[in-house]
């Protein structure tokens, strides 16, 4: 679950690596994979065309607490990310990075999976 002020670490190579959670796009109160963010620029690297306080968007990948699937089982994370999307939910990126959930798929996230190393 993804709240308001969390942290986020990002799965890509926009030069971006910490956003910070501002809104939850929808009607929910948290975000779950697959959910779409707004978020603040907290850390990148020197090179990056974004700037610390920036607003992006980013499509939520990866996360720390317990998702349970619709057969029973359930997936968790090591950490909670993003891979930063436009207005159209295309990726900024061209790479990500680390292993995305196969609920993505089901969203609509096609092109996130097709550059993705690893689908769970």
């Amino acid at each position: 679950m993804i709240f308001p002020t969390t942290r986020l670490t990002v799965a890509d190579n926009t030069g971006v690596k910490e956003v910070e959670c501002i809104n939850v796009l929808g009607k929910k109160s948290a975000a779950e994979i697959g959910d779409i963010v707004v978020a603040s620029v907290k850390k990148r690297i020197p090179t990056s065309e974004f700037t610390k306080g920036n607003i992006v968007r980013g499509v939520v990948v990866r996360t720390r607490g317990a998702f349970r699937r619709e057969d029973g089982s359930t997936i968790r994370f090591d950490d909670n990310a993003v891979v930063l999307v436009d207005k159209t939910l295309q990726p900024l990126g061209t790479r990500v990075f680390g292993p995305v959930a196969r609920e993505l798929r089901e969203r609509g996230m096609m092109r996130i999976i097709s550059v993705a190393p690893e689908v769970v």
